[in-house]
């Protein structure tokens, strides 16, 4: 490929980086996207939201017809598993996804490059091309969205054979008798949930105190609760120090956080689930003189612009949420600031989502966040369990809550643990997004029977005058 220049080149093919890149080209720049992987869609659709979701769905429906039909008047007899048509659907969805960005891609006339880049300076990118040989290209703005990569626990070696990543995790063989989950996150209770699901026994250990740390407090007792009853084991305030490899398994050393007697757990596979760190191994940062914080994240300013003029960064690599929708949302706002345009992001409204059974879902303050900052609010809450289309699905797990500003009624903040929270939270962000108080969503029209009646009526209840508690 001979040397091309572009008005914007971005590294990294991950939902921020395909998505600044497709926002780009709409705009009119000539824009390539360099990635290394060989299909596109980064972490999220090859090794993440999309494989986890297609198996949370899967084992889902696996665990409804073996204990949740008969309560509706199903009978269901002989109910197996067949985990390789399992994964194969898992697969085959993977690809659909990431062929789909293949094919925007080309609708928007975006230079696909498969390669690793790194940055040579003068606006000049090197690519080490997967099908041998190095290109240069050349832009006149370079995106840097390269993503993150599991964090490793030191004395914890993944060989995504029997002590997995959350990659081995999505691709085991067979279904382990035991399995050890390292960190109470997002990531280690919906892995936890899908190996559960399947018949393995599931002990998750967190060094924290309480499941889910990042999410509000009520939220996190009543997800562990819940995931209690439906059979895992969870091991708080505790810390794996070593692993070892056996005949049969793994060999864990755990001891309590605050000292005490070690301990040694035997298990089948080891998901270590500790969180996720920037990925910038080979880009060239430091040749090109690109400033990165004490830990690890690119530095860049409110505008997404790093210290070094026509270098800009988005996404898991420079901190913050790391959500898939958080970096397409900076994808394109960083997009449309090159353009000359003013992009931006509203970081106080960025849901979060959890896709246990039931869900749990979030967006803007926590209660304890509140308090910590000393903020007067008032709280509405609400149960699934009074919630006439939540009995009649036989899904009633869970409430709502809302914080509204104790002065202004603004919405500050949203927590929902229940069937479909991750639907159900979007009528709040959109809310908030309007700057909306609790009184507006309470005097909206709600559908009936529906679960969203569970978030007017949390709203009437932030002024204390829910109708059907």
């Amino acid at each position: 490929m001979a040397e091309q220049e572009f008005d914007v080149v971005v590294i990294g093919g991950g939902p921020g980086g395909y998505v600044a890149a497709i926002r780009a080209a709409q705009l009119g720049l000539k824009t390539a996207c360099v990635e290394k992987r060989g299909t596109l869609g980064g972490t999220c659709l090859n090794v993440g939201c999309i494989p986890s979701k297609a198996l949370l769905q899967s084992t889902h429906h696996f665990e409804h017809a073996r204990h949740g039909m008969a309560a509706h008047g199903i009978k269901v007899d002989g109910v197996g598993l067949d985990l390789a048509t399992m994964m194969t659907r898992k697969d085959k969805v993977v690809g659909e996804n990431t062929k789909g960005i293949e094919f925007l891609f080309k609708k928007n006339k975006v230079t696909y490059v498969v390669g690793a880049g790194r940055l040579l300076g003068d606006g000049r990118i090197g690519v080490a091309q997967n099908g041998g040989g190095e290109t240069v290209i050349k832009a006149g703005n370079i995106i840097l969205a390269t993503g993150s990569d599991v964090t490793p626990l030191p004395g914890v070696e993944i060989d995504e054979d029997r002590i997995v990543s959350s990659t081995g995790a999505l691709a085991l063989p067979k279904v382990p008798k035991s399995m050890v989950v390292i960190g109470a996150g997002v990531i280690g209770l919906e892995l936890g949930s899908v190996w559960r699901r399947l018949g393995a026994e599931v002990t998750v250990v967190e060094f924290m105190d309480r499941v889910l740390p990042p999410f509000d407090g009520e939220i996190s007792k009543q997800a562990q609760r819940i995931l209690g009853r439906q059979g895992m084991t969870f091991r708080l305030s505790s810390k794996v120090t070593a692993a070892k490899r056996a005949k049969s398994g793994v060999k864990l050393t755990i001891e309590p956080v605050d000292g005490g007697a070690t301990e040694e757990v035997a298990a089948d596979v080891v998901l270590v689930a500790i969180g996720r760190r920037p990925f910038t191994e080979g880009l060239g940062l430091g040749e090109a003189g690109v400033e990165i914080t004490n830990r690890g994240f690119v530095r860049i300013d409110g505008h997404f612009r790093t210290n070094v003029p026509g270098i800009w960064a988005i996404g898991d690599v420079v901190g913050g949420a790391m959500l898939a929708h958080k970096a397409e949302e900076e994808g394109v706002a960083v997009a449309e600031i090159i353009a000359g345009q003013a992009g931006h992001v509203n970081y106080e409204a960025i849901p979060s989502v959890v896709y246990t059974w039931p869900e749990i879902a979030a967006v803007g303050r926590t209660e304890e966040q509140l308090k910590q900052d000393g903020v007067a609010y008032k709280v509405g809450k609400f149960p699934f369990s009074a919630n006439s289309r939540a009995r009649a699905n036989a899904d009633a797990d869970g409430f709502v809550k809302i914080l509204a500003d104790a002065r202004t009624d603004r919405i500050l903040g949203a927590h929902i643990i229940g069937p479909q929270a991750g639907d159900l939270i979007q009528e709040i962000v959109v809310a908030m997004e309007f700057g909306a108080s609790a009184e507006d969503v309470a005097r909206s029209s709600h559908a009936h029977p529906q679960l969203g009646e569970a978030i007017k009526e949390a709203a009437l209840a932030v002024d204390g005058r829910a109708l059907h508690i």
